[in-house]
């Protein structure tokens, strides 16, 4: 088992830190210690837990209000077991497609989501793609993660940002009907991009995880399974869109790279349609867990079961979220002789 590289012995919102790094470190080794990682949160004894910072708060630029925020909801809320304390940033889910030159346009109604406005019209006129270093977006990004990261040093942890990297950032600036077509009528051109963007993923990670200063205590990816080191979880949420054939070709090799460059990582499975890809998936060297997400309008978790089996059966951990009644079922149902990673999120 490989020994923490952080350099922070304590946290202090988490007097047991050194412990549940202990339980995290045997989790992400496949080993066990006396029972799976389960994480716990509810609001300390006696107290009501502020609530935390909306889903994009800082892409602004009003970092004050968002850090003290992020700081006073973690201090009062109980981290039990292996629940780290954290705070997860984001200015969207289509960031990374922002970095690469696009702008953010808010949902008109109620501001609770955003999209980048696609801006690829021609790829071979797009091409290459990279990240300025004066892009606005970007350099907003990085002086909110040092705002919080300095805030939170000694306390909590700062959550890695939700990437969509990789596929989930072409289609954010080309549009994912285009993409699609464009698999057929220039795959030469989507090899190319392809290729410039995954070589933006160590940059971006690195970039940002040097800004929060999380080599002090390690982080949590944006799901929140923490390592002493370098970790997040990886996606593709355009899976869904194509076969195998072209997941093969474009999408495989960039998480297959992305897991290589982590220390720990996670995939999140989004969706039965992604299931097609489910061998492929669970075969990536480096994966450590699968978060299966059934998605809106599908059955509910508890009715997955035979399919969380069966990723136990091709040797991948898994991280669920549920109540404590479905936690019984769970311990019950799921063999530890399969797999020794699982971990129950109950919040």
């Amino acid at each position: 088992m490989s020994q923490p590289c952080c350099n922070a012995p304590t946290l202090e919102f988490k007097p047991d830190f050194a412990e549940a790094r202990r339980r995290w470190e045997a989790y992400w080794a496949g080993e066990i210690i006396d029972r799976p990682c389960i994480a716990i949160t509810c609001a300390k004894e006696g107290r009501q837990a502020p609530p935390g910072p909306p889903y994009m708060a800082g892409a602004e630029g009003n970092f004050g209000p968002v850090v003290d925020q992020a700081v006073a909801c973690a201090e009062a809320i109980f981290w039990g077991g292996e629940a780290i304390p954290n705070y997860v940033p984001s200015f969207g889910p289509d960031q990374f497609g922002a970095f690469l030159g696009g702008d953010l346009k808010w949902s008109d109604t109620d501001h609770s989501t955003n999209w980048v406005v696609p801006f690829v019209e021609s790829w071979e006129d797009a091409l290459p793609l990279q990240i300025k270093p004066d892009d606005p977006w970007w350099v907003r990004l990085q002086a909110f993660m040092r705002a919080l990261g300095e805030a939170a040093a000694g306390k909590m942890v700062i959550s890695h940002i939700d990437l969509h990297s990789n596929m989930d950032a072409l289609s954010a600036i080309r549009l994912p009907a285009r993409l699609c077509v464009d698999f057929y009528d220039c795959p030469e051109l989507i090899d190319r991009a392809m290729q410039q963007v995954r070589a933006l993923y160590a940059y971006v990670y690195d970039t940002l995880w040097e800004a929060a200063g999380m080599n002090r205590a390690g982080t949590v990816g944006w799901v929140p399974a923490y390592h002493w080191h370098k970790t997040n979880t990886i996606q593709c949420d355009f899976a869904a869109l194509c076969g195998p054939e072209h997941f093969r070709r474009w999408i495989l090799p960039a998480l297959e790279e992305e897991a290589a460059f982590l220390d720990a990582c996670m995939y999140h499975f989004d969706g039965p349609e992604c299931l097609v890809h489910l061998d492929d998936i669970c075969a990536i060297p480096k994966l450590g867990a699968i978060q299966w997400t059934p998605g809106a309008r599908n059955k509910a978790m508890m009715d997955w079961l035979d399919l969380l089996k069966e990723i136990q059966s091709k040797g991948q951990g898994l991280y669920i979220g549920c109540s404590v009644e479905e936690l019984r079922i769970y311990h019950r149902e799921l063999r530890l002789e399969e797999t020794l990673k699982w971990l129950v999120d109950n919040t």
